[in-house]
């Protein structure tokens, strides 16, 4: 049956697969190829160095009450018996002989716990006695800094959709919490330095290991999206058939025509370094060993994959984004987040032992994001108790670009970036005899990212185009990445 031209693309297309996606030639993609195209000619210098940033999704609201814990006993309202208190009776709180200790500078040498998931000595807690792990504090939601007494004021901004998936995921993902958003901040991150960083990449500067999300998408941004089979296996030469090779010779002979077009050659243009990049991951494919067969496992070692890559597609920074879930554990809670919490360890662990083997320990950063944490008074009792959906939650950054191991963000209540255990007090969100200690977060998902992406490379004078209200917070350096060389 004879084809059209446009029909023979997208069937080609199609045919490419995995390479073909990368450049996500779809909607407005060919206009963001010439785009972009314009951005090169006005290209600032090049980084001579490599760094990547790894986002995981921990989906469905990680209860970080359970995850960061204290371990000790000093007559503080933020101390283990209180934590004990709440959850002992329904049987969620973690005995404290359990805990992994860490001791915290910022709160006066004191002792906390992590969840005992992370233990090993292939464990994420043995990074944080060498100084490649950090936690901050009480992380969400935020449209300005607020205290309990505006949270409860009529008027106050609020996020929107408070303790709803879905929104809270879009503003974590999409970096503001005062109106929808349809770009992420991974992706306007891209928009802001693909250009400036990648002018020669063969590949798109954001990748997504877990499916079309809003986090790496942006105005001009084509991300990539990657399942976790083998990469490269694209009309791949080495395995000829009568039917590839008159396909790879057809679309390579189209690529020629018609290119005084603007459109056309930009789209040949795409299309050329999508084929080089496919040429670049079947040539000597690398197999990192080490991670575990789990699904966040095989997320990050094909991120590891496209890391070890770098040099022959011309990459100089990356963005990738990960997921595991779900935590949204309102029953059977201490098995479901056990379960996800070691995985979660397995897997970042061998990431960062990769990242040392690649030389790249302090230029690859894993940081978490989540939904929201979970109430601190549980829901149900014995073996069914779960929690429900809260507010401020604990993330977790790996890498050898922090500063050191230490809880970082904004004090609360307390006095401190840990949150005030108590319900009806300094840092809880409810009010009233049905407390159950959702805490009002004291640092906003832009104050964190930014914090990243200065790191990342993104100078000061462009956060306000990648957080757009970045300028509700004052401060916009947490601290806890080492600057910029």
């Amino acid at each position: 049956m004879k084809q059209d031209r446009r029909e023979f693309l997208k069937r080609t297309g199609c045919a490419l697969t995995m390479t073909a996606a990368a450049t996500q030639m779809r909607h407005f993609g060919l206009m963001s190829a010439i785009a972009q195209e314009t951005k090169d000619t006005a290209s600032e210098s090049v980084p001579n160095d490599y760094r990547a940033l790894v986002c995981i999704f921990l989906a469905g609201g990680n209860d970080a009450n359970n995850t960061v814990i204290p371990n000790h006993n000093d007559g503080t309202i933020s101390n283990y018996s209180v934590y004990a208190g709440h959850r002992s009776a329904q049987g969620l709180a973690l005995a404290q002989n359990t805990l992994l200790p860490i001791t915290v500078p910022r709160m006066g040498g004191l002792s906390y716990g992590l969840n005992p998931a992370f233990a090993g000595t292939n464990g994420i807690h043995e990074l944080w006695g060498t100084g490649k792990m950090a936690i901050v504090a009480n992380v969400g939601t935020l449209i300005q800094p607020t205290t309990r007494t505006q949270f409860l004021s009529p008027g106050w901004p609020k996020p929107f959709q408070l303790f709803s998936h879905s929104d809270q995921v879009s503003q974590y993902q999409g970096g503001r919490s005062d109106t929808e958003s349809f770009t992420g901040w991974g992706g306007r991150l891209s928009d802001s330095r693909s250009a400036e960083d990648n002018p020669a990449g063969l590949i798109p500067m954001i990748t997504s290991i877990a499916g079309a999300q809003l986090f790496t998408s942006g105005q001009t941004t084509l991300p990539l999206a990657i399942g976790t089979g083998t990469l490269g296996s694209v009309l791949n030469p080495a395995n000829p058939n009568s039917t590839t090779s008159a396909l790879r010779t057809a679309f390579n002979n189209l690529r020629t025509v018609d290119l005084d077009n603007d459109l056309v050659d930009a789209a040949s243009a795409v299309t050329d370094s999508a084929m080089s990049a496919n040429s670049v991951f079947q040539s000597n494919p690398y197999d990192p060993l080490g991670f575990p067969a789990t699904s966040i496992g095989n997320q990050l070692r094909q991120v590891a994959r496209v890391i070890k890559k770098r040099t022959d597609l011309n990459i100089n920074r990356q963005v990738f984004f990960v997921q595991l879930g779900s935590f949204d554990t309102h029953n059977n809670q201490l098995t479901g987040q056990t379960n996800l919490l070691t995985q979660l360890n397995q897997a970042m662990r061998a990431f960062y032992n990769e990242m040392v083997l690649q030389g790249l320990e302090d230029k690859v950063t894993q940081f978490t994001m989540s939904d929201f944490s979970r109430t601190m008074n549980p829901a149900g009792l014995g073996a069914t108790v779960g929690t429900d959906h809260a507010w401020g939650s604990h993330m977790l950054v790996v890498g050898g670009g922090i500063t050191g191991a230490d809880f970082y963000g904004n004090n609360g209540a307390n006095g401190t970036p840990y949150p005030h255990l108590g319900f009806n007090t300094g840092d809880d969100a409810d009010n009233g005899t049905g407390a159950r200690g959702r805490w009002i977060p004291t640092t906003s998902v832009e104050q964190y990212a930014a914090t990243l992406a200065r790191w990342y490379g993104l100078p000061d004078a462009s956060l306000g185009s990648v957080f757009p209200r970045i300028s509700n917070f004052t401060n916009t350096n947490l601290g806890f990445m080492q600057p910029p060389a």
